[in-house]
């Protein structure tokens, strides 16, 4: 297994670790540290494929990617892309599936949505990170996000954003049938 490394218009294919924390060493931008090159050292001993990224300083970036290219001109014309398994047809999430699952009831669910609101000292208006919890009657998950949305829509500023029912924002159990 090879390693291409590359900052900017500096790039070399070496087939050791050590070459690459050479090559990296050289550049003095980088500032090679000994937690650096332990996690070079970590990812090129993983079963890891994708490449690795690693931060400069703000939007500057140097990679590194594994292949089984001999030489740098297979590597561009990518004759030693690494074959892992076929990539299998990936589930759905059950967070997904159970969001549109027909079950009448009662459901709690969680919301996190920017609320726009005035501050007083100034007049001005800013977006504040709120947390809205209720129980609600609907028909699945999907209707219970629906319905609270709708409810803080008739209460909260217009500008207030909302997240989708699929994101990490929204959170919903079942509670059971109303007896």
């Amino acid at each position: 297994m090879n390693l291409y490394l590359r900052y900017f218009d500096r790039e070399t294919l070496v087939s050791s670790v050590d070459e690459a924390i050479d090559f990296l060493s050289a550049i003095e931008e980088v500032g090679m540290n000994p937690v650096l090159e332990a996690d070079i050292r970590e990812y090129a001993a993983s079963d890891v494929f994708y490449p690795k990224r690693y931060k400069v300083r703000p939007r500057v970036y140097f990679i590194i990617i594994k292949t089984e290219a001999q030489s740098m001109q297979d590597f561009k014309e990518k004759k030693a892309v690494h074959v892992g398994t076929p990539p299998m047809t990936k589930p759905a999430a059950p967070a997904l599936v159970r969001l549109n699952e027909i079950r009448p009831g009662w459901y709690e669910g969680m919301i996190d949505f920017k609320r726009v609101l005035m501050v007083p000292g100034t007049g001005k208006f800013q977006y504040r990170d709120t947390q809205f919890i209720a129980n609600v009657k609907a028909e699945s998950g999907m209707d219970c996000y629906n319905r609270i949305v709708e409810h803080l829509r008739e209460r909260v500023d217009d500008r207030s954003q909302f997240p989708s029912a699929k994101g990490k924002n929204f959170k919903f159990r079942y509670l059971g049938q109303a007896k």
